[in-house]
């Protein structure tokens, strides 16, 4: 497993994967020193991450291993379904899945999303609009969905 640190516009991301993927991209919470010599099968996440942060990117194009359960993989395919722009509730998500009884169990597997942006756990908020649970910390949910919105608010002052 090749692994590597790059800075971002929401902090320091870890990105980890090898020839058959990429199987976790997580912000970290501290301060780290980014990698030097980027493994050569993680350049093409880094890449399209730095595309996405300047604006140029709306879909990813990578081949993505992560682990988990199968009703995780479930929820993380559906997930990646989700258009950029664009969001959903945990129980439309449930209701896609075919279960609007596993809108917990949905919601926790959301939160285990290992692959941070690129399966867009942020797109997914409450029922009432409201930006809930995110593993990342809210601010950044809020700063994602602000700027996949073509709309930005501009300052008046």
């Amino acid at each position: 497993m090749e692994e590597c640190i790059i800075a971002s516009p929401l902090g320091f991301t870890k990105i980890c994967g090898d020839v058959d993927g990429i199987q976790s991209v997580s912000v970290l919470n501290s301060e780290e020193k980014p990698t030097e010599v980027i493994p050569e099968c993680l350049e093409d996440c880094i890449y399209q991450l730095r595309e996405y942060f300047n604006g140029e990117r709306t879909e990813f194009s990578l081949v993505l291993n992560p682990q988990g359960t199968d009703f995780q993989m479930l929820v993380w395919s559906a997930l990646s379904k989700i258009p950029y722009n664009t969001t959903c509730s945990y129980l439309e998500l449930s209701k896609k899945l075919g279960n609007v009884k596993a809108i917990r169990a949905v919601a926790n597997a959301n939160g285990k999303n290992p692959i941070w942006i690129i399966i867009p756990c942020h797109r997914v908020i409450g029922t009432n609009g409201s930006l809930t649970g995110y593993a990342g910390g809210l601010h950044r949910k809020k700063w994602l969905l602000e700027h996949e919105n073509p709309f930005k608010q501009q300052s008046l002052f």
